[in-house]
């Protein structure tokens, strides 16, 4: 008898990203554009932070790749990140 598929883990992350170099935009730019590349996922952008909402496994895969991205292209920044399991999406009115 097949197990029922366990039902996945939604996560809410909200990132900050602070570039240490002076010319920090465009390393910010160009991280928030790599998010929007992941379909599976929801991102809204403001002037103060970035909030990813979807499945657990594919969001820190996701977050795993990008920053490492991030790093290797535009060297030495600081990641803070508040993670809580469930869609906070405020768009699902949630």
């Amino acid at each position: 008898m097949e197990s029922p598929a366990e039902p996945s883990l939604k996560l809410s992350v909200e990132i900050s990203m602070y570039p240490l170099q002076d010319e920090y935009l465009p390393a910010i730019k160009d991280f928030i554009e790599r998010l929007h590349n992941h379909p599976e996922l929801q991102v809204i952008s403001n002037t103060m932070s970035t909030q990813v909402f979807g499945d657990y496994d594919p969001l820190m895969d996701m977050l795993k790749t990008e920053i490492r991205t991030s790093y290797e292209q535009f060297g030495r920044a600081i990641f803070v990140c508040k993670f809580i399991d469930g869609d906070l999406n405020p768009n699902l009115g949630v």
